[in-house]
């Protein structure tokens, strides 16, 4: 599953959290996530923000804080866009901005949008 802003979801930390079964793996990993984010992308999170998300994609439930103030995501929501690849502004600042943190996630895009 590849998020809007091209992540794949599948290999997400906040993902791999989730589906983590013991307490105590799933207890550092998100000591780890919440330090990457603020390392990445300034966020000001402990330990106890990360919380269970089933992908920013997701209309309801489990959905990490992060993604639902992801000004990508909103904008695609707005959009009705499967992914930003799909988007007539491709690619926007914003998109280029996370490119810089992520340039496989323009890679996957591209591909996305050459088939």
């Amino acid at each position: 599953m590849i998020a809007y802003c091209g992540l794949v979801c599948d290999n997400c930390p906040l993902h791999l959290a989730t589906i983590e079964e013991d307490k105590s793996v799933k207890k550092a990993m998100r000591e780890s996530i919440a330090d990457e984010c603020s390392k990445h992308y300034g966020l000001n999170l402990q330990p106890e923000d990360i919380n269970d998300s089933d992908g920013c994609r997701a209309v309801s439930g489990r959905i990490f804080s992060g993604c639902l103030s992801c000004e990508i995501r909103k904008c695609a929501i707005a959009k009705n866009i499967e992914s930003c690849a799909f988007c007539g502004d491709y690619a926007c600042d914003s998109l280029k901005e996370h490119f810089l943190l992520d340039p496989g996630a323009q890679s996957r895009l591209e591909g996305i949008r050459n088939n």
